[in-house]
């Protein structure tokens, strides 16, 4: 294996270049992991454009990922060079409240792969052991490389607790709300509103087992009268924030986990009347992730007809096509070893 890898690095707001840098020597817990399919997240859009505090360049982006086994560290043995493998990129100290009571995505140390460390667009990286997971023999690559954004999705309907008798709106049908579609279909839902703009995603949506709303007069004419039980804003703007709110039911339950615009402005008064329940959903937690894994080898998510391919070398037009308009691509994923 050469000591030198292609990666694709962030080098400032909307500039992704190719650069050869060294290969990561995996310590001594860790894994050296060559990648085979890694996905663009929208949170990494922000990122290219230079919104988000978190990724501060020069940065090789990257955390939805798959790949195999390449070089264990001295005292890492639970994994096998060839073995087929995705990685939970979110890690924590393990030894917190948080971490014990098994919530870990609220660790005080908790630290994004591809934020905090360098990520999976390149050839190769270096993750800790404890972090990885086998991929099924039933799962590719593409699919086990969604077990991550999925992950957000089981945590986001875990905490609103979705029944298979509510009726629920998804506000946005990007990878995050058509997930949430995916695990709320795979809890027993069958009235499921999903709204958007774009009508190509909705187009997804529909095909994916719901009913499509453009607009806020298709929202309105398809609220049940009392109001959905559930509603989730995978958008995160203050029209959709609010648009949740005013969909649900009393005693309803939002869950919030669009990170778009940071302030809103919310009719508190009423929701106390009415006892609505908000819930900030970040990330997930080691069981959820787990789960996702588990749905996807059952076969309860399938994006793949909505999934595109490109090289490595493609990532600055990839980044670009997604911020300009995606149509009906529902995730981009990079090949690094290809």
């Amino acid at each position: 294996m050469s000591s030198m890898m292609r990666a694709l690095v962030y080098e400032g707001p909307r500039q992704m270049n190719i650069r050869n840098i060294p290969v990561p020597s995996p310590g001594e817990k860790q894994v050296l992991i060559r990648v085979e399919r890694v996905g663009i997240c929208g949170s990494e859009l922000g990122g290219f454009l230079g919104h988000n505090s978190l990724r501060v360049p020069p940065l090789v982006m990257g955390h939805e990922f798959s790949g195999v086994v390449a070089e264990a560290g001295s005292g890492a043995t639970k994994f096998r060079p060839g073995d087929r493998v995705t990685v939970n990129p979110l890690g924590t100290c393990g030894e917190c409240e948080d971490c014990l009571g098994s919530s870990e995505q609220l660790c005080p140390s908790r630290r994004l792969l591809g934020a905090h460390a360098p990520g999976a667009f390149a050839e190769y990286v270096a993750v800790p052991e404890r972090d990885i997971h086998l991929i099924p023999d039933s799962v590719s690559f593409d699919q086990a490389a969604f077990a991550e954004p999925f992950a957000c999705a089981v945590h986001l309907c875990r905490l609103i607790a979705l029944r298979p008798e509510d009726r629920l709106l998804v506000l946005g049908a990007g990878p995050i709300g058509l997930f949430a579609l995916a695990a709320a279909r795979t809890l027993g839902l069958e009235n499921i509103v999903v709204a958007d703009l774009n009508a190509d995603r909705l187009r997804i949506a529909a095909e994916l087992g719901s009913t499509p709303a453009q607009g806020d007069a298709e929202i309105a004419s398809l609220k049940p009268a009392e109001g959905f039980h559930a509603a989730v804003d995978a958008v995160g703007a203050a029209s959709t924030r609010l648009r949740c709110v005013q969909s649900v039911r009393r005693g309803g339950r939002i869950g919030l986990t669009g990170l778009h615009e940071a302030d809103t402005t919310l009719p508190i008064n009423s929701m106390i009347r009415e006892e609505l329940k908000l819930f900030g959903a970040f990330a997930y937690s080691r069981n959820d992730f787990e789960t996702a894994l588990r749905w996807i080898a059952e076969g309860s998510i399938d994006l793949l007809p909505w999934t595109e391919h490109r090289s490595l070398d493609e990532g600055q037009s990839s980044f670009e096509k997604l911020v300009s308009g995606p149509g009906a691509i529902a995730k981009i994923m990079l090949c690094p070893s290809t």
